[in-house]
């Protein structure tokens, strides 16, 4: 059950091994500008090995929309037995587009050749549910979301397009693959979300699921949420531990923001997303592990951070579970509405007004987090954060970078510790079934709406003795009364933030705020903060043969 460990390939460091000065000439980062690379160019054979070395099964490669290096990076992975997941983050920067998108695939023959070297496990689609909401993100000529427009749609109208073309480019892949008589499930179609929105809808289009941990998230949030699309759907869950972020410190720093994490947090962070139990845990990006001159690499404190995880913790502790064993007690159903706190652009839907309801789910975690995610979104790109990585692109010329010894703005101002305490929460959506759901002893349901079967299922589950609060609209019509449910209880309210029932209603299922909990099997994973904000975790493993550090 030992997950796939990857490397991301270098972005602001120094030149793609293959593609050479053609990593100068087109943007390699989401910042806007083209970042000329800041150490010399090593050979292929030595970035490889300084890979191997690292203890890295495979590699993620930046794709060049040119295909520049392509068919020699292909060779060298195959060469040295490294097996590469193709990303199309270059293209969505930089095009060319699928028509009527911001979207960039991989070509068919490109897809094919990588295919054919043994070598391919899976196409990365770098954060699809952001440039589908914010479709101008890049692409400035025009506003075409990742999956197309949605213009003129409902809310779930805009779910089922984005739906359908997911499920049309899955199939499209699928296809080519299996007419050269290659391995399909082989290659799945892997989505990395930065916003803890879309995992379901993309799940349920067939593609596997990847929350990035550290970036700006509430880390709770976007693993509960991973954890509960991976299981509905049956998809396999990747994680990428993404190095760039809000804050600022006296570590080795590359540019504003990169990394915006301290060692010590990442530390802390890949052991989090490792006992979550992915199929492939990966770093985005090894700019940060790594630096190279005078012939030869250099692990900074960040390199001697993955070296001491993969090569010495991972071993050490072998996983006897696997993201597939989530279990949940908690259940939280809402549908899936793309809102993570901005209230505008649904799905990438400009002329829909955001439904009031769509901020119940924020509501609801900020009930089942003790009070430590905010009430107005999901993520930190929301009012009320400010990110130390703009005050060191203000004070610090581009020209400076990197800085060995990074920028000492006082640790006070950070702004993303990992700890926020939920008690072994899942989440659903409005189309869960009742197989699906586990015995949770608490079950809340949220959003804009819910399906019929899946109402009936809450409601049986009820029946049977768990405990239910739901949201006033989506009770209404069936079982709009409070009271008891046969052996449960069913609480409907208008306000999760408001009613005191709520509150109390839910209290005896919230655990500690000094624990947060996911429990996967006959298996426990309880972190606890490490230090007093939560950059740093403590971890408590509890099974069957008793506990562990």
């Amino acid at each position: 059950m030992k997950p796939k460990l990857g490397l991301q390939g270098p972005v602001v460091a120094w030149q793609d091994c293959w593609a050479g000065e053609a990593s100068d000439q087109l943007m390699r980062t989401g910042t806007g500008s083209i970042y000329p690379s800041q150490d010399p160019l090593p050979p292929p054979g030595q970035f490889v090995e300084a890979m191997r070395e690292l203890g890295a099964e495979f590699y993620v490669h930046h794709m060049f929309p040119s295909l520049a290096g392509q068919a020699e990076m292909i060779r060298d992975m195959a060469m040295y037995g490294m097996e590469v997941c193709l990303g199309n983050e270059y293209g969505n920067i930089n095009g060319p587009y699928v028509e009527g998108t911001n979207r960039y695939d991989v070509p068919d023959e490109a897809l094919l050749e990588a295919a054919r070297s043994g070598m391919l496990i899976g196409l990365l689609y770098d954060e699809p549910e952001h440039l589908q909401i914010n479709a101008s993100q890049y692409r400035k000529d025009a506003y075409l979301p990742h999956w197309g427009g949605t213009e003129g749609c409902s809310l779930a109208e805009s779910q089922a397009s984005v739906g359908a073309a997911v499920a049309a480019r899955v199939g499209h892949v699928r296809d080519v693959l299996e007419k050269a008589g290659l391995d399909a499930d082989g290659v799945p179609l892997v989505s990395e979300f930065v916003f803890p929105t879309m995992f379901h809808a993309l799940a349920r289009a067939g593609m596997a699921v990847c929350p990035k941990i550290m970036k700006e998230s509430f880390q709770s949030l976007q693993l509960s949420t991973a954890l509960g699309a991976a299981r509905q759907y049956g998809r396999a869950m990747w994680i990428c531990a993404d190095l760039w972020g809000p804050d600022a410190g006296p570590w080795f720093t590359r540019t504003s923001g990169f990394p915006g994490h301290s060692p010590e947090e990442y530390a802390s962070a890949l052991r989090m997303g490792y006992y979550m139990g992915p199929t492939h845990l990966f770093t985005e990006n090894i700019d940060v592990l790594l630096r190279y001159g005078d012939g030869r690499f250099r692990k900074t404190e960040f390199g001697d951070v993955w070296d001491e995880f993969a090569r010495g913790f991972v071993p050490e502790h072998p996983l006897t579970w696997s993201h597939r064993d989530a279990d949940p007690d908690i259940v939280f159903i809402h549908s899936d509405d793309s809102n993570y706190g901005q209230n505008a652009r649904l799905f990438g839907n400009r002329g829909l007004a955001a439904p009031e309801a769509t901020q119940s789910v924020f509501h609801v975690w900020h009930l089942l987090s003790h009070g430590t995610i905010p009430a107005h979104g999901s993520c930190m790109h929301i009012p009320g954060y400010a990110f130390p990585r703009k005050r060191l692109k203000a004070e610090v010329p581009k020209e400076r970078f990197p800085l060995e010894q990074g920028w000492p703005f006082p640790s006070g101002e950070r702004v993303h510790p990992l700890y926020y305490p939920v008690n072994n929460v899942l989440v659903y959506d409005e189309k869960v079934r009742e197989r699906q759901l586990g015995r949770p002893k608490l079950i809340v349901v949220a959003g804009e709406r819910i399906e019929d079967e899946t109402l009936k299922a809450v409601r049986r589950r009820a029946e049977a003795g768990a405990t239910v609060v739901i949201a006033g609209w989506l009770a209404e019509g069936n079982w709009p009364e409070s009271g008891r449910a046969g052996e449960g209880t069913w609480l409907v309210t208008d306000s999760f933030l408001t009613d005191e029932r709520v509150m109390e209603t839910v209290k005896p299922f919230l655990g500690s705020p000094d624990c947060w909990i996911q429990r996967f099997g006959g298996t426990e994973v309880r972190m606890s903060k490490a230090d007093e904000r939560g950059f740093t975790l403590d971890f408590e493993i509890s099974g069957r043969r008793g506990k562990t550090i």
